[in-house]
Parts: structure tokens; C-alpha cells; sequence
């Protein structure tokens, strides 16, 4: 049976010893920080994001170089015959074309999903794959079976401020004054390729309730029902630890019965456009798996 690595990036929440420690090879993201590359988990920590995010100075976002991505997958089918290699969304960067590309060069050995998943639901494909691997799927199968269960996933996000929505051009300024009149908290969606606006609260217990209304009915209308065995229920936030905790609490009252199992940090990727305090809530459809 051949040998098979999993990689993805930090988009997927993790870091470098998280992913030590699940088995997982990882890729950090870089940014651009007033004109100073920085990698995410390494040379960038959370603490050190967010700290220049709240003083306003400008960051961009890119994709890890060709060469990056090469030199990691060299270095790992040294000691492994295969690699599936999970990136973040296609319609959220251009990294997952790139590693598509690329990954024509190495004769089937790579095999690049594209399954349009980040953070927490890019995390639970890895995890998946680590599982369809160990149920002896090769490299191509788990591209396939990954790919095929692609929006059997949602995730909902409050935003705390639209300030960093305006700061990217994703609304207008005066959509983005008009909204900090009202004390509007946008709850928005990922679900497939895109980050769409899903509703607007008036406080921040009126967005909670609206994500936990939403996932209920995507678990009883898409994902088979109320049933732990059926689906797995995540956390994420951007800064504020406290409030996810709060939230996760919150969402276990309301869901009785469906434990969450993770919480994690939103990526920086995401964060760099939504600003900190925000939460989020996802759902996926577990993945069936037989040998």
C-alpha cells in the first residue's frame, strides 16, 4: 500500500505544531506587511497580526510561492509515494490554481483538492483524508471522494465592525457609515466558492441566533438530521478566544446533543478583511467511509 502524506496551509486554522502533531504537512501563508514578508505561524503569530491590524498600517494577503510549494512537496516524497494536498477555496485565492498547475509536473504523485473549503470545514477535509487514507483510498480516490462532498459544508460569520469591509473595497463607504449608524452586525456565509453577505442583526444576540437558526436548518434540510453521527459542528473567531467560547456554549443549549468539536482561530487571511471580534459557526455532513 502506498505511502500517503497529507498537506495543507494555515488557512485551515492550524499551527505548525498542531499539524506536527495530527500528522498533517503545512504550508504557511505570507503577507505583506508595510513592504516586510511575513509567514503565518512562524514569523507572523496571532498576537502580532492583530497588533498591526488595529494600528492600520496596510497588509496584503498572496499565495505561497511556486517554489515554496514544490520545495515542500520534494521534500516529503523523499519518505512518502504519495501526496494529497488540500488548499484553501479556489474562489478565495488563487493558490489552489497554482498548486494545480504545478502539480502536473509530478506524475500523478500530487494529487491537489479542490474542494472549496477553508478554516475549520479545510481542516475536517484533512482529517477526512487522514481517514480514507487509512481505509487504504489512494491519493486519487481521496481527490475524488473529497471533491464530490464539496458543499457538504457551510460556515456563518459575525462581523464585529464593517470597518475592514470598507478598508477592501467589499462595501462602500457610505454602506459602511450607514451600517455603524444602525449598529448593523453582518452575519455573512462561506459556503462553496464565495464570502457572501447572508443577513443583517441589530445586536450582536440577534447574529447569534440567526447562525444557529441557519446550521439547524442546514443539518435537518441538507444534512440528514439532529444527529451527532450525521454531521460535526465547529467554532472559529478572529482575536476574541472568550467569545467563542461563550458562543459554543450557547450553541450547545440550542442543539442538544451535538457536541462541538473544535474551536479554532479563523486564518489570517480571512481576518485580514473582517477585522477582529467576529465568530463563526460551521457545519459539516460527516463523510462515510468504508473500506
Amino acid at each position: 500500500m502506498s505511502k500517503i502524506a497529507v498537506v495543507t496551509d494555515s488557512n485551515s486554522g492550524l499551527t505548525q505544531q498542531e499539524a506536527e502533531e495530527r500528522g498533517i504537512f503545512l504550508l504557511p501563508m505570507p503577507f505583506t506587511i508595510e513592504g516586510k514578508e511575513y509567514f503565518e505561524g512562524i514569523t507572523l503569530s496571532q498576537d502580532a497580526f492583530y497588533s498591526k491590524l488595529n494600528s492600520d498600517v496596510d497588509i496584503y494577503t498572496s499565495q505561497p510561492s511556486p517554489e515554496s510549494v514544490m520545495g515542500l512537496w520534494d521534500e516529503i516524497l523523499k519518505e512518502y509515494d504519495e501526496i494529497v494536498h488540500i488548499p484553501m477555496s479556489s474562489g478565495l485565492s488563487g493558490s489552489c490554481q497554482t498548486a494545480l498547475m504545478l502539480a502536473q509536473d509530478y506524475d500523478g504523485k500530487v494529487q491537489v483538492v479542490n474542494n472549496q473549503r477553508i478554516s475549520i470545514t479545510q481542516l475536517r477535509s484533512c482529517i477526512d483524508a487522514q481517514n480514507l487514507i487509512a481505509a487504504g483510498k489512494s491519493a486519487a480516490q481521496v481527490k475524488q471522494i473529497l471533491e464530490e462532498d464539496k458543499f457538504n459544508s457551510s460556515i456563518y460569520i459575525m462581523l464585529d465592525t464593517l470597518y475592514y469591509l470598507k478598508k477592501g473595497g467589499r462595501i462602500t463607504p457610505a454602506a459602511a457609515a450607514l451600517g455603524t449608524l444602525l449598529r448593523l452586525k453582518p452575519v455573512l456565509q462561506i459556503q462553496g466558492e464565495k464570502l457572501d453577505a447572508f443577513a443583517k442583526a441589530r445586536t450582536t444576540a440577534q447574529g447569534k441566533s440567526i447562525m444557529i437558526n441557519a446550521i439547524k436548518n442546514d443539518i435537518e434540510n441538507r444534512f440528514g438530521g439532529l444527529d451527532k453521527k450525521n454531521v460535526k459542528i465547529m467554532v472559529a473567531y478572529t482575536f476574541d478566544r472568550s467569545a467563542a467560547d461563550t458562543f459554543k456554549k450557547e450553541i450547545e443549549e440550542a442543539i442538544p446533543g451535538c457536541p462541538i468539536e473544535w474551536i479554532y482561530p479563523l486564518s489570517l487571511s480571512v481576518a485580514c478583511h473582517i477585522g477582529p471580534g467576529a465568530i463563526a459557526v460551521a457545519v459539516t455532513q460527516n463523510l462515510s467511509i468504508s473500506e
